[in-house]
């Protein structure tokens, strides 16, 4: 293991307590793994609670988002600290692109993110059908938990523009979530070979951090072998 420090950067409409299960299966196996708390009000905020959190790494660090955690680890990780990135069913924006640049039009038949008009700036997922467009693959309770606990995904979040393309400079790995209801899998694929990152497919839903932490993991460990 050439790198032993990770940073876990969380989506939209949830907070950094969903990566307990990843955070634990990499302690065991010696990390140093820290998990950033997104206010996800704007791009630019995350950024910074990103890079303050790799100021405080001994060393290179492997950085992880997932989801729109993908377009701010593009963001942040141009710190000098980041040695290779993690896109874990994630946006991976390029240089004057946003989160809401790269959502496609959803194809015909294929299922459309059940999300709320904005309200005050801010967006939620309807509660009744998170459970199946979020984490189809976790057990109803927790599902339920999730959609309960939503975080507010602010309109400076989404719309946030990339200064600089993190990805263009840092070696990537992308996990593909194939039974994802919310990042349509073609727009996944699509996204990591535009970036050339080495991509890993697992049949998860987009709350793959939660229901297959044992896949995240191997792949944060072999993005921190390979840097």
């Amino acid at each position: 293991m050439s790198i032993t420090n990770v940073v876990l950067v969380h989506g939209a409409w949830v907070d950094g307590s969903g990566w307990r299960a990843v955070h634990d299966l990499l302690i065991a196996d010696g990390f140093a793994v820290s998990v950033v708390q997104n206010p996800t009000v704007t791009l630019a905020d995350d950024a910074a609670a990103v890079r303050r959190v790799l100021d405080r790494q001994s060393g290179p660090t492997v950085l992880v988002g997932h989801s729109y955690g993908g377009a701010v680890i593009t963001e942040a990780g141009t710190h000098d600290r980041v040695a290779a990135l993690v896109y874990v069913a994630a946006f991976a924006p390029d240089k004057g692109e946003s989160v809401t640049s790269l959502i496609p039009e959803p194809p015909p038949g294929t299922p459309v993110p059940p999300i709320l008009p904005p309200d005050d700036g801010f967006l939620l997922l309807d509660r009744d059908k998170f459970p199946a467009a979020f984490a189809a693959d976790l057990p109803d309770a927790d599902a339920r938990f999730l959609a309960a606990s939503q975080t507010p995904w602010g309109l400076g979040a989404i719309g946030g523009v990339i200064t600089e393309a993190a990805w263009r400079s840092r070696p990537s790995r992308y996990l593909l979530t194939t039974e994802d209801r919310m990042i349509p899998p073609s727009g996944q694929r699509a996204m990591a070979g535009r970036i050339g990152a080495a991509v890993t497919e697992v049949a998860a839903s987009h709350a793959v951090y939660v229901s297959r932490p044992e896949s995240v993991a191997a792949l944060i460990r072999a993005a921190a072998d390979d840097a």
